[in-house]
């Protein structure tokens, strides 16, 4: 698209973290780059983490934690992990929402403080991108089986 248009290139980088980048391209003419992931320096150069990598990670260890039934989120999608997380922040850390269906009988306050927890140790510890926010919200509970 001539003028303002946005065009993405897809990259990757060594540790296998996929990066998004756009091109701007003011009405000047000059071009700009704009990364839309979360960023973390090394003296070897710069890795960004997507968020979609991010959301799955906190996918995979929320439906490991033990009382939680299944995701939730405004759009269903069946086969995707990252469904009901919303990964924000810039800079300093990341931010997580994160959408959960727990299980009927449990104390729900439990149920949020360990995940919350354990998505923040996966998170740091897989990424080490520094969390600033877990905020779960618990939408539903149903009995299992």
């Amino acid at each position: 698209m001539p003028g303002t248009g946005l065009v993405r290139n897809g990259g990757k980088f060594g540790l296998g973290i996929a990066s998004r980048r756009a091109t701007l391209t003011p009405s000047g003419g000059s071009k700009q780059f704009v990364e839309t992931g979360h960023a973390l320096s090394s003296p070897l150069g710069r890795i960004t983490i997507s968020s979609e990598a991010v959301a799955r990670i906190v996918g995979e260890t929320s439906r490991e934690c033990y009382g939680v039934v299944g995701m939730a989120g405004r759009k269903w999608l069946p086969d995707r992990t990252t469904r009901g997380i919303e990964i924000g922040g810039a800079g300093a850390g990341v931010t997580i929402d994160l959408h959960v269906v727990v299980e009927y009988g449990l104390n729900l306050a439990e149920v949020a403080s360990t995940i919350r927890n354990r998505v923040t140790y996966e998170v740091e510890r897989l990424t080490g991108l520094s969390v600033l926010a877990v905020e779960v919200h618990i939408e539903d509970v149903k009995r299992s089986g």
